[in-house]
């Protein structure tokens, strides 16, 4: 007779230990569980497109974000430092969960976006941000895919033909933001991109 039979098994773990010292569980998070040290942490060594874009660095996902947030304050100079927050935040889930380009999103199915909206709905929570409207969502993903266009042809070997057919060619920009997104469109140290990034945030919360 199997002497394991009707013995409870152990519980799968689901957290990962943070270096803030919190415990996340990734099925179930809490907004208690959430730093922003973390998340910056996290996304400057996160590379975006599987870490084949050009340069010594990687392109990280906390430049990406903070390249999203400037073009999307670029298209709409009314916004608020609660949307522009929005914008800076709309990848953090990757901070524990990773990067994973859109074909394979796409092949996985529902199962990580799941995951991804569980995670995000509490970063809105921590930082009490509620869900964005109809309005800043179809910002977030206009800014989002402009920036990735960008990204495609500087760093990702993309041509400009291969990027109009996937991202649509991007608008033009406004004079100001051009600097930016030299600047940003780069490869970073990943201590570089962390202390920007948490920068960024703390100068948001602040009203900025």
């Amino acid at each position: 007779m199997n002497a394991t039979v009707g013995v409870p098994k152990k519980p799968v773990r689901a957290w990962q230990r943070m270096l803030s010292g919190r415990r996340l569980d990734l099925l179930d998070p809490s907004p208690l569980d959430v730093e922003i040290t973390d998340i910056a942490h996290g996304l400057a060594r996160v590379a975006r497109w599987n870490g084949q874009t050009a340069g010594p660095h990687v392109f990280s996902v906390a430049q990406h974000s903070l390249l999203v947030e400037a073009i999307g304050g670029a298209l709409d100079e009314r916004l608020g430092a609660h949307g522009r927050l929005e914008l800076l935040l709309h990848d953090a889930p990757e901070y524990v969960i990773g990067d994973i380009i859109s074909p394979l999103k796409n092949a996985i199915g529902d199962a990580y976006r799941s995951v991804e909206r569980r995670l995000l709905a509490a970063i809105r929570q921590r930082f009490g941000l509620g869900a964005p409207s109809p309005a800043l969502s179809r910002l977030v993903k206009r800014a989002d895919r402009i920036a990735a266009a960008i990204e495609a042809t500087r760093l990702a070997g993309f041509s400009q033909d291969e990027a109009d057919q996937i991202f649509g060619r991007p608008p033009a920009l406004p004079e100001l933001l051009r600097s930016d997104i030299e600047r940003l469109v780069a490869g970073w140290p990943t201590a570089e991109a962390e202390a920007c990034y948490l920068a960024r945030f703390e100068a948001l919360q602040c009203g900025a």
